[in-house]
């Protein structure tokens, strides 16, 4: 049976022969300078491999070194092979790792993270790239010993309006999950495609855009701008990359012009701010001139309705009393004769009396105090009784 030996070979125990001693016979570690004897080393390591197989013999079946010496070495080259082959056999993938096996150079599968088997090399190898790494590809800046570099090769860039801008970004991304093997044999320098492709997604978001919208509200508009494009012309590919991040680092003009860019900002925001108090007079204004407007328009409206209301109302009133008129002449023409004389004579400080028929005989009582103007006042107590206040008593028939 494998490591038992009835003599004390096996194990760990007796395989030295006595106390004190190593696997194969080998003396104590620090028990002397002496080397291993190499012979008694590989006789040793013959003797455990005949036991391990069979027909191998032992130390003690009557078959001496000599007789089983010339199949020890295949044996022992056997037992290593089958080593190697097992330990080839399996391997282990991480949890931030896929998978890509390989038969023969190609891709025949993607396992997850785990213990996995396959067959032993050179028949299939295995590539595990890191699927959750994010990594970081810089455009427009290089890292010196911490210190960012400018490259105005690729940070310098035209705006939509015509000026020349400073722009340095970042792109993070990782390798996108389930397409380890397209990262792997699709693209061959991952970091100049993106690189190549960032660079040109941003020149084309900044010459659509102004320089003060890049500067102010518009960050974030062309980062995800950049970002889907550049993922979209990956994704064209096959690239199996996922872009995480698009992150704008700096935006300026270029430090020759500067201080003239700045004057440019001041006076804009100079024009800015009395175009801003204009519009404020004009919306003050206007909305009161069109209620002025509005106001006269209605009051114009309302004379016009009124009028006309007056004018339909006279001519409605025109035509019933002819109308009444029709039915009865006389009695109408009668009662328009009274209802006008009482119109002019109602405000008058007159008295008429008709001498004549009924109206013989009837004293004249004329109170002349009442007669007067209510502002006006006698001058003396006579005067009461004289019919000289512009008074007059008037006599005579129709």
């Amino acid at each position: 049976m494998p490591w038992s030996n009835n003599n004390g070979g096996g194990g760990w125990q007796g395989g030295g022969g006595g106390n004190n001693r190593g696997p194969w016979g080998q003396g104590p570690s620090g028990g002397g300078n002496q080397p291993p004897d190499l012979d008694e080393l590989i006789r040793r390591a013959q003797e455990k491999i005949r036991q391990i197989f069979p027909g191998g013999g032992g130390p003690g079946s009557g078959t001496g070194v000599g007789a089983g010496g010339g199949k020890g070495p295949y044996f022992l080259i056997a037992f290593i092979f089958l080593g190697l082959v097992a330990y080839s056999s399996f391997f282990r993938v991480n949890t931030n790792q896929e998978g890509i096996v390989l038969r023969f150079g190609e891709h025949v599968r993607t396992v997850a993270p785990g213990l996995h088997f396959k067959f032993p090399y050179p028949i299939e190898t295995v590539l595990t790239p890191a699927v959750t790494n994010i990594s970081s590809v810089d455009i427009g800046m290089r890292q010196s010993g911490g210190t960012p570099i400018a490259v105005p090769e690729e940070s310098l860039m035209l705006t939509g309006d015509e000026n020349i801008v400073d722009i340095s970004f970042s792109v993070q991304w990782r390798i996108k999950p389930g397409h380890a093997a397209d990262f792997l044999f699709n693209v061959e320098n991952t970091d100049l495609a993106i690189k190549a492709v960032a660079e040109s997604m941003m020149r084309e978001a900044v010459g659509q855009s102004k320089i003060e919208v890049l500067q102010t509200v518009g960050r974030n508009e062309v980062q995800n701008q950049v970002r889907e494009g550049l993922q979209a012309t990956l994704d064209s590919y096959g690239a199996g990359i996922e872009i995480t991040e698009v992150k704008l680092q700096k935006v300026d003009p270029p430090a020759q012009v500067l201080d003239a860019f700045r004057d440019v900002q001041a006076a804009r925001a100079d024009q800015e701010r009395l175009r801003n108090q204009a519009q404020t007079y004009a919306n003050t204004v206007i909305p009161r001139a069109r209620g002025d407007a509005a106001q006269i328009t209605q009051s114009a409206e309302a004379y016009r309705e009124q009028i006309v209301a007056e004018a339909e109302g006279n001519a409605k009133r025109f035509t019933s009393i002819y109308n009444e008129y029709k039915k009865a002449e006389a009695v109408t023409r009668r009662r328009i004769y009274l209802e006008t004389m009482q119109d002019v004579f109602g405000g008058m400080n007159k008295v008429l009396m008709d001498q004549s028929g009924a109206g013989a005989g009837v004293l004249p009582y004329l109170p002349l105090n009442e007669l007067k103007p209510a502002g006006r006042k006698s001058s003396a107590p006579a005067a009461s009784s004289a019919p000289s206040n512009g008074n007059q008593t008037m006599t005579g028939g129709r």
